[in-house]
């Protein structure tokens, strides 16, 4: 670690870095969330009216999966001109992009008024969401990480979760509101659409707070004053010669997270209300009450990895998460809206959280400075597409096969819990950045 980044490290920089990461995510992932609360609730109805109540749902996740394929092609571009320009131009490009599309997705006609084009042009503005938010959480973790004092770099770092938290209160809460504030007919005409145009406003925010953040030090003082003969042409490719194995590594890692985490904030809605008839606003609640709690629980749990050990934290999560899958569905099929939220907190709250407070300094350790936008977030962005965006649809699905049941589904989360448990436990080299005194442009090895 260069003299200037250690003296920065204590100082405002790294207290800048760590906020402007977290309003970015905030944006970002309230633009997100707000797609998958909505259309487990009305999109099936509005975009495709002539399918089937269920494969109208099926329909409406299936454009939900669609942005999360689009996050690894975001990845690569935003991950290499990353490398190459600089993370801060690159997470201003990417909340406009993502603004845009979700303020366009505000006023998009439905069904009824524009016939097949409205699915389609659904589908385009979800897919530019997923572009967009594949080069969010690379640029963002690397902001915070490499500004980060170095014994607490998954404390300062994980303001990038617990945006995405955040991001999914506000987008629950305002989606509450206008739920709760509208007949059922008006929320259907028109109430849905202003949380989608309440985003432009929060883009405008966002990008005031990013504009005032300098660039990463390890970036200026590393890979810019590298000659354009030893920096590599093409990131992804010096990335994934340098550790193919991380890779498939962030993929499994990520189980735990995506499976609790959309299981119980989309599914979960979607399955109570659908299956279960319960109250949608109560189901709301619970997202709100996940969402809420994050912010207190994510940084907790960082600052325990710091402490006692990153591998320690990531292998307890997941293995709560395994156990804690079928309780889950128990509370729902109980209708008990206080085991719901018990089990729901022990999901997301503890399994998730756990997890998640630690992968920004982990994955982004696997990968040298010169290449590591591209290789941690495109890794990152992978595994979403592999094990988050269509958690949903494969959960859907699993119900119908089992004939409405949960059993399934539950089976679904525990197992991928499990995996990341495993691929933490024998993944080498997880903590020694933390005992090091190396510096984190060397990677860790996987």
């Amino acid at each position: 670690m260069s003299s200037t980044q250690q003296a920065a490290g204590g100082t405002g920089l790294a207290r800048r870095a760590a906020i402007a990461s977290f309003m970015g995510a905030v944006v970002d992932w309230y633009d997100f969330f707000l797609y998958g609360i909505v259309a487990g609730l009305l999109f099936g109805d509005l975009f495709f009216p002539d399918a089937s109540p269920a494969v109208g749902t099926l329909a409406a996740w299936a454009t939900f999966g669609v942005g999360f394929l689009f996050r690894p092609l975001g990845g690569i571009v935003f991950g290499h001109f990353g490398d190459r320009l600089g993370r801060k131009r690159m997470l201003v490009l990417t909340m406009l992009v993502m603004g845009l599309a979700s303020t366009l997705i505000g006023v998009l006609p439905t069904y009824a008024q524009a016939g097949i084009w409205a699915p389609v042009l659904l589908v385009v503005l979800r897919a530019t969401q997923g572009f967009a938010v594949g080069g969010e959480w690379g640029g963002a973790a690397l902001m915070a990480v490499e500004n980060a004092p170095r014994k607490w770099r998954s404390l300062y770092s994980s303001g990038v979760q617990v945006g995405a938290s955040v991001g999914l209160l506000l987008a629950t809460l305002i989606t509450k509101v206008m739920s709760g504030t509208t007949s059922d007919a008006a929320f259907r005409a028109w109430g849905w659409r202003v949380p989608f145009l309440i985003s432009a406003a929060l883009v405008i925010v966002g990008l005031i707070i990013r504009a005032k953040v300098e660039e990463s030090p390890v970036f200026t003082e590393k890979v810019a004053a590298m000659s354009e003969t030893t920096r590599p042409r093409v990131p992804l490719i010096a990335a994934v010669r340098s550790n193919p194995a991380g890779f498939f590594a962030i993929i499994g890692l990520r189980f735990v997270e995506l499976f609790t985490f959309y299981g119980v904030t989309t599914f979960g809605l979607s399955y109570g209300t659908d299956e279960l008839g319960m109250s949608r606003d109560d189901l709301l609640n619970v997202n709100l009450a996940v969402g809420g709690l994050a912010v207190v629980t994510i940084p907790a749990f960082a600052y325990l990895a710091d402490r006692f050990g990153r591998r320690r934290v990531y292998c307890w999560g997941a293995l709560i998460g395994a156990a804690g899958a079928v309780p889950y569905f128990w509370a729902m099929e109980s209708g008990s809206m206080l085991l719901i939220v018990v089990c729901a907190v022990l999901l997301v709250n503890v399994a998730h959280d756990m997890a998640v407070s630690v992968q920004q300094s982990l994955f982004t350790d696997m990968f040298g400075a010169e290449y590591r936008y591209s290789g941690a977030g495109v890794g990152y962005q992978l595994a979403s597409a592999v094990g988050g965006g269509f958690t949903p649809l494969i959960a859907g699905s699993l119900v119908i096969w089992a004939g409405g049941g949960w059993s399934l589904v539950a089976a679904y989360v525990a197992l991928g819990c499990l995996v990341s448990f495993v691929v933490a436990l024998r993944l080498p080299g997880v903590d020694t950045a933390k005992a090091s005194a190396a510096a984190p442009e060397k990677a860790a090895a996987v």
